[in-house]
């Protein structure tokens, strides 16, 4: 991920409850995801065509094993194109980082994503408390194998 793709995503405004996942919700995490040491190696942006439509993050747990996050821009998401966006993320973790199993986190609110990730075959393994945003939410941990 280039520097001005992050600087990009982090003007990115959700809807909603969805402003959870605006990179600038959190000082830290934003901190973290717009200093191009910090981001590291593992931030993927994500085109179609010349438009900037999402990130990966892909981070190694593992020989086998990667933790995703990723991230629709907002006036993509909502449209039924999660399911294909996460499928190029597992294609891409499985061909560079040779991964056979995968993880992610996922706020409980947020119904929608879970259901896209159980559909391409993910199970919630844990449920965990997350400070983040100025308060503490419910997460779950999925994994695919």
């Amino acid at each position: 991920m280039l520097q001005k793709e992050a600087e990009e995503i982090a003007r990115w405004k959700y809807n909603g409850i969805y402003s959870f996942y605006d990179i600038t919700a959190d000082e830290e995490d934003y901190q973290e995801f717009i200093n191009e040491e910090t981001r590291g190696k593992h931030a993927f942006s994500v085109y179609e065509g010349e438009q900037l439509i999402g990130f990966y993050s892909i981070i190694p747990e593992g020989s086998e094993t990667v933790d995703l996050g990723l991230g629709l821009r907002p006036d993509m998401t909502g449209q039924g194109i999660g399911g294909p966006f996460l499928q190029k993320a597992l294609e891409y973790a499985q061909i560079h980082y040779g991964a056979r199993s995968f993880t992610l986190s996922v706020a409980t609110f947020n119904e929608r994503a879970i259901r896209v990730y159980e559909k391409a075959g993910f199970k919630v393994v844990q449920t965990f408390i997350q400070p983040t945003n100025g308060s503490e939410y419910e997460f779950v941990k999925m994994r695919k194998a």
